[in-house]
């Protein structure tokens, strides 16, 4: 007997398609990383240096491995970012020790925007914030490439529309 899973692939146990962010992201996120914490490892061995010692400058160790573990970790939690579109909501799936699932149904959505600061227009990225009714609920997709950025904010809207409608 048919459990009818092809009317329906959630309810049959099928991973939703899944899509990660784009390398953009992440050679963005280390550029800022390696500008201030390169920055902060020069100041505290320059300074200390010439000030009180050239041993006072090993204190520019701490900074360089916070720059070294942060390399690492700026990567895993670039590689947890993941949404999916499914039928009625959107899946956004973050974080590396603790993970964290959203999912927002498509006809609660009252505003999706898509937003780009200064640095990442330089890098050709765009972000697209979902705002409802719940506080709680409100989620952003970063990173994305501003052309997807718009098209999902075009889909979103559209499949909120119609799911706030009856339809």
């Amino acid at each position: 007997m048919e459990t009818g899973s092809r009317e329906n692939p959630e309810a049959a146990g099928v991973e939703p398609a899944w899509i990660g962010l784009p390398p953009g992201l992440l050679r963005m996120r280390r550029l800022l990383l390696v500008v201030w914490l390169g920055l902060l490892t020069a100041a505290t061995g320059l300074l200390p240096g010439l000030f009180a010692g050239p041993a006072w400058a090993a204190f520019a160790l701490l900074p360089l491995a916070l720059l070294i573990w942060g390399w690492v970790m700026v990567e895993r939690n670039w590689r947890s970012w993941r949404y999916a579109e499914r039928a009625d909501d959107l899946l956004i799936s973050r974080g590396v020790l603790w993970r964290e699932l959203t999912v927002v149904p498509y006809g609660r959505m009252q505003l999706v925007e898509v937003t780009s600061g200064p640095v990442e227009r330089h890098f050709g990225l765009a972000s697209v914030q979902l705002r409802t009714a719940a506080a709680a609920t409100d989620a952003t997709i970063p990173g994305l490439d501003p052309v997807e950025a718009e098209r999902l904010r075009d889909r979103l809207t559209e499949l909120g529309e119609a799911r706030s409608a009856g339809l």
